[in-house]
């Protein structure tokens, strides 16, 4: 039977299978599930019908532990309930999911799964936090892919109605609960042809009633207690059959091949590895690459983990099999092994597969990207004469030495597969443009469709890297793009730091989005590596300016909708016109809340940015290109910060923290990280900084007080000091205390180009040509950098701080921020005021902060915004969880009063 094929990523896949079964939904948000609560609620909020008839009841809770106390309730009630969490969310459900199990009620837990926080926070997936569930009786599925999200969504449903046992649903979070695909979707007629009525109807007669009531969840004596536990057994041995009976029901349904265990590969595989997740389909590429070249190797692919279904085991076994290689995305630190080789290892115990060695590899950990060049030598280190028991894949472990070698990188995706790559910049909706452009040709073209956004932890202004393929074959691959028929960078700044145009394959298209338009400026300001790159490839360049597009028709710093125009344009993959067209009512749709104002401009863009491209002659002298050395920016003095910028910061933020062994983190292991360095990282990533007219100034400050990141500093100076500052610096006489000198200096490399310093000063209250602050380019103000620097290099004056009191808005500036350069977003309201605090305290505070916003931008590895003064004094920063602070910094005050 055919579906409707929509265009949609794996949470909202997972939220529309659910919303079918679900009667009421207990949410609390958390990423990266939040996007499920967020889809049932809209469907809600639209009308929607369940299976029911009914629109679902949605009620957000204070906590995730509220939120599962309200699906046990729900759940006793007789309702068919679901809520969506993850990670730590996921963790402060488990002691009602005991219960939620232990009464044997119907109930689905979609999980995006997600790391667990340990030494670092971490909000990628992985496998810890369902893994941290395994014992609680709820039944364990796990989606593989967008489309599964979609079908074995709807068995959890199915098999839990009729099976009483409660189903946690879950797939990779991000890499799965991100990805967007293009997929087949459930009708309610079709669903409702596969629920057993009969099984609900029984739930009814069996929750509370006060027309039939009864009594639960006794306190049970030691006598009786063991017997009872032991009761459900049956149900676990039933469950099992229930879930793979509504496999065979859905693949007669829809045409599919869903197993508790799928094997891929070769019939005789002498290899196999066994896994669950997004990885498998990494494997399965690996696989096709491997017996295309000879070999005899396969997968299993897990589908329900719990109950582990030992028949069903060995059944998707081939016999041949001599070596099983499994793979576990979490970590137990102090086991012999993970849970799922472990459980594969007891699985196979008295079987005929007995003596088949089993080797145990663990991948993923916080996300991390999983390739055929790290699969590949799973395989070989199972054909080795001497191979690793316990292994590691995609990380250099110098220190325990479990690592596999990495194999070279290999083009394993379908031939005919197009992939583009889009360097953007966090906020300027390159992403949201970019989800645009893959559901415009997904939803009108004949074309598989694949998109996955990699982010930095910038809350703004940081990287974002948009993946997207499409192919005439389906789409596998759960990795990031390394081999690219077009990349395109949306900031100018990037091209200096990042590696982009070598993902590039020969012929290549690469569009750079800059201020540059002569053959002399490109000649100037690109990078001798690229130039070089460029010619020996063949690589078709082209350059825009979106940025004065943008600023032209009025959207500002939002050069999202200009290049995705440039991008159809220059791949064509959808007829000019049409494209145009297509583009324009996605926008209407993103937009139209905003106002007409809006869409109006965006259309503009689109129209303009179709042609705005041009083609650049790449001379054949960039072959040969060399580098002026620069030099550098500043110089630091203190040991240990520049071991972590040498070793840790400038890697990570150049996008090689892949490379990075393990043995470099034996620093830091309890995941300390040193203060001040988020004033390493110059990202200069502004098109228009402020400039101070001291002529104009009215020396309140207040420039200062606002700036979300730091970037702008009043400093009193004394004529010796005056005399010694950089040529770039602006000064004029401090009113109010005689013999010093005053300035406004502004760091260009870390301002984020919010403008808030510009619009709030009050020089230009009545003639906005009287504001002592005016944006201008980048460009024109990166001198300014060497006149901050030496001003912080010079101590306080008490004599100011006498004067003007740090209790005022104008004296609190002259003391130095102990926070500064965060990742905050641009114009953030936040950071203001703690940057006020520790200007106030800093010296001598503990800071205890809740998981969330703030925790981000004050400590997102590889940087850290608060800082130490000359004396080594500084904020003394941490983190416990986002629903315990209070608690975490009482413990702080009870720590210091009593070892005072």
């Amino acid at each position: 039977m055919s579906r409707k094929l929509k265009t949609m990523d794996g949470n909202t896949a997972a939220a529309t299978a659910s919303y079918a079964f679900t009667e009421v939904a207990a949410i609390y948000p958390i990423t990266p599930s939040s996007t499920m609560a967020e889809v049932t609620d809209q469907m809600a909020a639209n009308g929607v019908k369940n299976l029911f008839g009914q629109t679902v009841r949605v009620a957000e809770l204070q906590s995730e532990a509220g939120a599962a106390g309200a699906v046990h309730g729900s759940v006793s009630a007789g309702a068919l309930t679901t809520t969506y969490t993850a990670s730590q969310g996921l963790l402060l459900m488990i002691p009602n999911m005991y219960k939620i199990a232990g009464e044997q009620t119907p109930c689905v837990l979609d999980v995006s799964a997600r790391c667990v926080a340990s030494h670092a926070l971490n909000i990628f997936g992985d496998h810890s936090d369902v893994m941290a569930c395994r014992q609680t009786g709820f039944a364990m599925l796990c989606s593989d892919t967008v489309q599964e999200c979609m079908d074995l969504g709807a068995v959890a449903h199915l098999s839990t109605i009729k099976g009483r046992v409660p189903f946690m649903h879950f797939f990779d979070g991000f890499r799965t609960s991100h990805e967007i695909q293009k997929i087949e979707v459930w009708d309610n007629d079709m669903l409702a042809e596969l629920v057993d009525w009969d099984a609900i109807a029984s739930f009814r007669r069996d929750a509370l009633n006060p027309e039939h009531p009864d009594q639960r969840g006794s306190a049970q004596s030691p006598e009786i207690f063991f017997q009872a536990r032991e009761a459900c057994n049956p149900a676990y041995d039933n469950i099992v059959d229930v879930t793979e009976d509504y496999m065979k029901a859905v693949n007669e349904k829809i045409g599919t091949d869903y197993h508790l265990f799928n094997y891929y590969g070769a019939e005789d595989a002498e290899y196999v590895i066994i896994a669950m997740g997004s990885v498998n389909g990494t494997i399965q590429e690996s696989v096709d690459y491997l017996n295309a070249h000879g070999a005899k190797v396969g997968l299993v692919k897990v589908h329900l983990y719990r109950p582990f279904s030992q028949k069903h085991l060995v059944a998707a076994l081939p016999k041949t099999v001599k070596k099983i290689s499994v793979l576990d995305r979490t970590k137990e630190p102090g086991s012999f092994g993970e849970p799922l080789f472990l459980d594969v290892v007891a699985a196979l115990k008295g079987t005929e597969f007995d003596a088949v060695p089993v080797y145990a590899g663990r991948f993923g950990l916080g996300g991390k990207d999983t390739t055929p060049s790290h699969i590949i030598p799973i395989f070989e280190n199972m054909e080795a004469d001497e191979p690793k028991e316990h292994f590691t894949i995609a990380i250099h472990d110098d220190v325990t030495n479990l690592s596999l070698p990495i194999a070279p990188v290999l083009d394993t995706v379908p031939k005919g597969t197009y992939s583009c790559k889009f360097w953007g910049l966090g906020s300027d909706g390159t992403v949201g443009a970019n989800k645009n452009s893959i559901k415009i040709i997904g939803d009108n073209t004949d074309k598989k469709v694949q998109a996955y956004f990699a982010y930095d932890s910038k809350k703004s202004g940081g990287i974002t890297v948009s993946h997207l393929r499409f192919g005439d074959a389906p789409i596998n691959s759960a990795y990031l793009i390394n081999s690219a028929d077009f990349v395109a960078c949306h900031n100018e700044s990037y091209i200096e730091r990042y590696d982009m145009v070598q993902d590039l394959k020969d012929g290549g298209t690469f569009l750079l989005n800059c201020l540059w338009k002569t053959q002399e400026e490109l000649d100037e300001h690109i990078p001798a590596k690229v130039k070089q790159f460029i010619a020996k490839h063949n690589i078709q360049f082209y350059t825009i300016d979106a940025s004065s597009i943008a600023q032209e028709v009025g959207l500002g710093n939002r050069v999202s909708t200009i290049l995705q125009s440039a991008f159809f344009n220059l791949t064509q993959i959808i007829p000019g016109d049409e494209a145009l067209q297509l583009m324009k009512d996605a926008a209407t749709k993103s937009f139209s809340k905003k106002g007409e104002d809006i869409v109006r401009m965006n259309h503009e863009a689109i129209d303009k940015g179709f042609t705005a491209m041009s083609k650049v002659d790449v001379p054949a002298a960039w072959a040969d290109a060399t580098d002026t050395p620069k030099k550098p920016l500043f110089e630091v003095k203190d040991p240990e910060l520049k071991k972590f910028m040498d070793n840790v910061l400038v890697p990570t933020n150049d996008q090689h923290g892949d490379d990075i062994p393990v043995s470099v983190f034996a620093d830091y292991v309890e995941g300390k990280q040193p203060l001040g360095s988020a004033a390493l990282e110059k990202r200069g990533v502004s098109l228009f900084v402020p400039e101070w007219q001291p002529d104009k100034c009215i020396q309140c400050n207040q420039c200062a007080y606002v700036c979300p990141h730091a970037v702008i500093r009043p400093v009193a100076m004394t004529e010796a000091e005056a005399e010694a500052a950089p040529a770039s610096t602006k000064l004029v006489d401090l009113r109010g205390v005689a013999g010093y000198k005053f300035g406004i200096v502004i760091s260009p490399y870390d301002c984020s180009g919010c403008g808030s310093c510009a619009n709030i000063c009050p020089a230009g209250a009545k003639d906005p040509a009287r504001k002592a602050l005016v944006m201008k380019p980048f460009e024109a103000q990166k001198t300014e950098h060497f006149a901050f620097e030496y001003a912080q290099g010079l101590p306080e004056k008490a004599e100011v701080l006498e004067k003007f009191k740090d209790t005022t808005v104008k004296g609190s500036q002259f003391k130095k921020p102990y926070l500064e350069f965060s990742g905050a977003c641009a114009g953030c309201g936040e950071t203001p005021y703690a940057k006020l605090v520790t200007q106030l305290y800093g010296n001598k505070m503990y800071i205890a902060n809740a998981t969330g916003c703030s925790s981000i931008w004050g400590n997102s590895a590889p940087s850290t915004p608060f800082c130490k003064d000359a004396e080594g004094k500084g904020p003394a920063w941490s983190n416990s969880l986002f629903e315990d602070n209070a608690e975490f910094g009482y413990g702080m005050m009870l720590a210091n009063k009593q070892i005072r």
